[in-house]
């Protein structure tokens, strides 16, 4: 493989379209509009900027890596890649229409994979032609720095289409690929967001502050972050989206999201992206 689509410019997308680029290979960057791909592009370039000041690359792999990212607001073009990555927001039906655009453009023998985190890779799938194709590819966030991929298998997954994926995650982007079946939330969202969630109820019970629930986990269990800032780093909406699509699925208490989550997506406090959640942040997303 040596080209890939990527569709969605949002913080996923150009995660996953500058790692690729670093790995060497070709990404065509699809948005909806000329202003959305280019604030995209330049999230990337910034991002690549942050790494040339702590001499983590050359001004010479910038450009290179720069060059290897084609804007475009066509699908036509994407019949060309080896394989299509689907990172948009998290709704049915969005996700939905882009698969079916998909099928109508890019030939039977590419393979069309989502980022989702939480939805129906069958359903996605029933969208084209040829089901056999879909799967999902779960990156996690960021997704330069952690190596795993979650490589999930819809009802009518071909075994062609998931060795070929797992030999694209774990030879060709080198990271670690585990196999799931689907399931809501897969493994990696349905434990995080479970913690998540009982870290809030702990919050409201004032049991103990916000910072001290994350000392306590990053001190006593060596999590990078705390429960809390990892939900601001994922975003509020997005862990309250995700809590209530499991909650729908499974119908288990577990999953009912904490009304204080809710509250602060009514407020606005959606974590990084606004610049405060459950602890401040400035515009490069580190706390104040």
């Amino acid at each position: 493989m040596k080209k890939i689509g990527v569709i969605g410019g949002g913080t996923m997308g150009q995660g996953v379209a500058e790692m690729l680029s670093v790995k060497g290979l070709d990404v065509f960057l699809v948005e909806r509009t000329p202003e959305q791909l280019d604030l995209s592009y330049e999230q990337i370039e910034i991002n690549l900027d942050k790494q040339l000041e702590k001499w983590a690359i050359t001004v010479a792999e910038k450009k290179l890596i720069l060059s290897r990212i084609h804007k475009t607001l066509e699908y036509n073009q994407l019949s060309q890649c080896d394989m299509i990555i689907e990172t948009i927001t998290e709704d049915l039906e969005l996700k939905k229409e882009v698969f079916n655009k998909l099928d109508d453009y890019c030939p039977k023998h590419i393979i069309l994979a989502s980022n989702t985190s939480t939805l129906s890779l069958t359903e996605l799938a029933n969208e084209t032609n040829h089901p056999e194709r879909v799967i999902g590819m779960h990156f996690l966030h960021p997704v330069s720095k952690v190596d795993l991929v979650e490589i999930i298998r819809g009802l009518k997954t071909s075994e062609e289409t998931f060795e070929h994926t797992k030999h694209f995650v774990e030879d060709m982007i080198t990271k670690k690929g585990i196999m799931v079946y689907e399931s809501p939330g897969f493994v990696t969202t349905r434990l995080i967001c479970v913690l998540i969630n009982e870290a809030l109820h702990t919050l409201q019970e004032g049991v103990a502050s916000a910072e001290e629930i994350d000392v306590a986990m990053r001190n006593g269990y060596d999590f990078k972050h705390g429960p809390l800032e990892m939900c601001d780093r994922f975003g509020l909406d997005a862990v309250l989206a995700a809590m209530e699509r499991m909650f729908r699925e499974f119908g288990d208490i577990k999953y009912r999201p904490s009304f204080l989550l809710k509250k602060m997506v009514r407020a606005g406090h959606l974590g990084v992206k606004s610049g405060e959640g459950f602890f401040r942040y400035d515009k490069d997303g580190d706390r104040l």
